[in-house]
């Protein structure tokens, strides 16, 4: 009898369904005989939430750890790198028409499986972070917009587990190179915290105090980076550990800087000796390699997790002196063809250390690309960072989040394979979890849904029903289900296409009168016609579903 209701009920209740009922350890789990009055549908969601735990349970184990780790019991390195706004056009793998060389991630691609359906969990900087690192959607926080300078508290709360907090759980050495831009807390001379933006608060620093919400309180053993965007924000310094060694002394002279359209992105704020923003990422590299080998050398039997976050393709386009000039598609160009160096220098150091066929990396970018860019780059040189989608950085439509992602893991996954599953972000984390057999609890990574079988080659029987959500920097969201995509708000979500620059790009609006968006993707994959008018019943739908999820604070099964 449940299994029949189960194959008859539609997708949308038997996904709302797995979702009302906690793990069967919670009370919940005796709900029918406390709601036998409900009737029939109290019967038909307790069977389904029944079912769909054997399913859940049954597919982790045939996925699970004894399968995916390395041989003789070993647990995998994972090696996490972040690019910054490349968009899913700007990869030689992704678009046969970029005119900028990736030969190093096509390489990757070639050696392992390049995702066709992958999203940053937002379209900016700040929330898509957060999200990449907690497994959950940012848009719980309530945040709006992103930090800047001397911007925070930390957007992780403490005690909230953490991606890299989960793996050192479990026995791992981590650490963060690079762009955090997730929000910590500087001091001033009186110790009060500042936790503003602007060159003001910058001033207003007391570079004597330590960070105490920096990421080596949220799970990494040692980070070296930037509390937001290296070549960007108002504070132009890098910080190792929970201090930051080398304080800004000066306010940055632009002068002396690269001048064209993709370098005016400078915040006028205060710069440290030494801070050279034209070798920003060659720091991190160097900074990433000495780690790598110092902990090979020193722990060999310890597994790793390095999250390499990196300062390329984020405006300005600062490429270093030897990669000046190196492409046909001008500095930006020649920024992307900087950012596949630093990726083939990592391989060479995995390689070269001797642990590269027991590392899995994981490579993806944090949204969509840059407007400036965009526009830019396809009026000048004919490439397009956003091809084929719709959509710029900030924007709800696929450009603005939908990304690269490749992974390579020898020995598990196949090299050259393709996978057309829809994944976000929040998924690496109970995935990572999967493989390394940590128990994720109920109260983490609550939009996080592993996809460590589609990385063996498997499908799934919830692969049909797999949910991916939205949300822009402003908080407009959106959900999609199977071929189907919901946007709760009109236009973009993000950028203005009545006016400017953006203004020729607008598509007129196939049905005005409807609150939403509805697509397609499987039949307009560039999202121009909207069917919000014409099926209202399933934007009401998805809707609802939305809804149930931002209510239930969760869009993932409760972890099995």
């Amino acid at each position: 009898m449940y299994l029949l209701n189960l194959v008859h009920m539609p997708v949308s209740l038997r996904t709302i369904a797995r979702l009302s009922f906690p793990n069967t350890h919670s009370p919940c789990w005796l709900w029918p005989s406390r709601l036998r009055d409900g009737g029939r549908v109290f019967d038909c969601l307790w069977s389904v939430a029944l079912l769909g735990a054997v399913l859940l349970t049954s597919s982790y184990t045939a996925f699970g750890v004894e399968d995916a780790q390395a041989p003789a019991g070993r647990l995998p390195n994972i090696v996490l790198i972040l690019a910054d706004d490349l968009g899913y056009g700007d990869v030689g793998c992704y678009n046969p028409e970029s005119k900028v060389p990736t030969p190093h991630l096509d390489k990757l691609a070639a050696e392992g499986m390049r995702f066709t359906d992958a999203h940053s969990a937002a379209t900016v900087c700040t929330p898509s972070r957060y999200s990449l690192l907690t497994g959950r959607m940012c848009f719980r926080t309530g945040m709006r917009g992103v930090f800047t300078g001397a911007g925070g508290p930390c957007l992780i709360e403490e005690g909230r587990l953490t991606l890299p907090q989960l793996l050192r759980n479990k026995g791992y050495a981590t650490a963060c190179m690079g762009k955090w831009h997730v929000g910590l807390t500087f001091f001033d001379k009186e110790g009060r915290p500042i936790h503003q933006d602007g060159l003001e608060a910058v001033k207003r620093i007391d570079y004597t105090r330590p960070i105490p919400d920096g990421p080596i309180h949220r799970g990494f053993d040692y980070f070296f980076g930037t509390a937001c965007c290296p070549g960007t924000d108002w504070l132009y310094a890098y910080i190792e550990g929970d201090r930051i060694p080398v304080p800004p002394t000066k306010p940055l002279d632009r002068s002396g800087l690269p001048q064209h359209p993709y370098s005016e992105d400078n915040r006028p704020g205060l710069i440290a000796p030494g801070y050279n923003l034209e070798e920003l990422d060659l720091v991190f590299l160097e900074k990433s390699r000495q780690w790598l080998e110092r902990h090979v050398r020193e722990h060999p039997g310890q597994p790793f997790f390095l999250y390499h976050a990196t300062s390329a393709v984020h405006l300005p386009s600062f490429p270093a002196a030897q990669f000046q000039g190196a492409t046909k598609a001008g500095p930006h160009g020649d920024f992307i063809f900087e950012l596949d160096y630093v990726v083939g220098q990592l391989m060479q150091t995995l390689e070269r250390l001797g642990v590269a066929d027991n590392t899995l990396v994981i490579f993806t970018s944090d949204n969509g690309p840059e407007v400036t860019t965009v526009l830019h780059m396809r009026a000048d040189y004919g490439h397009d960072g956003a091809r084929p989608w719709r959509g710029l950085k900030r924007d709800n439509w696929e450009g603005g989040h939908r990304v690269p992602l490749i992974v390579r893991w020898p020995g598990r996954v196949k090299p050259g394979s393709i996978c057309e599953l829809p994944i976000c972000h929040t998924d690496i984390m109970a995935t990572c979890a999967q493989i390394v057999g940590a128990k994720l609890p109920d109260n983490a990574a609550e939009d996080s849904n592993s996809f460590l079988h589609a990385l063996l080659g498997r499908s799934a029987p919830e692969d049909a029903d797999r949910i991916v959500l939205h949300q822009t920097i402003s908080l407009a969201l959106g959900i999609r289900r199977g071929a189907w995509k919901y946007l709760d708000h009109k236009g973009s979500g993000g950028n203005r296409y009545d006016r400017g620059a953006l203004a020729a790009l607008a598509i007129e609006d196939t049905a005005p009168d409807a609150p939403g968006q509805l697509y397609n993707l499987a039949e307009d994959p560039g999202e121009r016609i909207n069917l919000a008018g014409q099926k209202a019943d399933l934007a009401a739908e998805l809707k609802r579903l939305l809804e149930h999820f931002k209510a239930t604070g969760r869009s993932a099964p409760f972890h099995p």
